[in-house]
């Protein structure tokens, strides 16, 4: 090792832990002071305690319990919603007369006169639609058929527009 460029070594450099747990090592520095051990580090203890690193915990604690209160009041919201909207319901529920009982009630003739009109016109268009059927000797929607590809007069295979013949020896 090249003389002088080297920190001193101290191979009996004690260790002290802020939960009072001491030992030694080897180190640069004859005196090491640590906030925490493998004897009281949560990871080898297995209790659950909290480092808090700048009050992030307690930030988040905070958005927490905010967050719990606004879902409480949300779901005290809807309850009183659910209970309106049942009495509402309750009330719209109850039994009306149609417009047509209404309506055979207070005026019986005209009543009679919208029924007779209303059965007309039942049958006029019953009959329109058995005029609108088409008779069951043609075919409907259907396209004449075409002959086939060698009697339409189509294209020679060697890309001439005279129908394609055989050839003759």
């Amino acid at each position: 090792m090249k003389k002088g460029i080297h920190p001193t070594y101290y191979p009996e450099a004690k260790v002290i832990c802020a939960c009072g747990n001491t030992w030694t090592t080897g180190s640069t520095v004859p005196e090491i002071r640590t906030e925490m051990c493998s004897a009281c580090h949560p990871f080898f203890t297995g209790e659950q305690r909290i480092v808090d690193t700048a009050g992030q915990v307690d930030r988040f604690q905070r958005r927490k319990e905010r967050a719990d209160k606004m879902a409480e009041q949300s779901a005290l919201r809807r309850v009183g919603k659910d209970k309106r909207a049942e009495s509402l319901f309750e009330f719209v529920t109850e039994e009306k007369p149609t417009a047509q009982e209404t309506l055979q009630a207070e005026f019986p003739e005209v009543a009679a006169r919208v029924a007779a009109e209303r059965t007309q016109a039942t049958a006029a268009k019953a009959a329109a639609a058995a005029q609108a059927q088409p008779d069951e000797d043609k075919p409907r929607d259907k396209r004449p058929a075409r002959p086939p590809r060698e009697r339409r007069g189509g294209l020679r295979r060697d890309g001439g527009s005279e129908p394609a013949t055989e050839a003759k020896d």
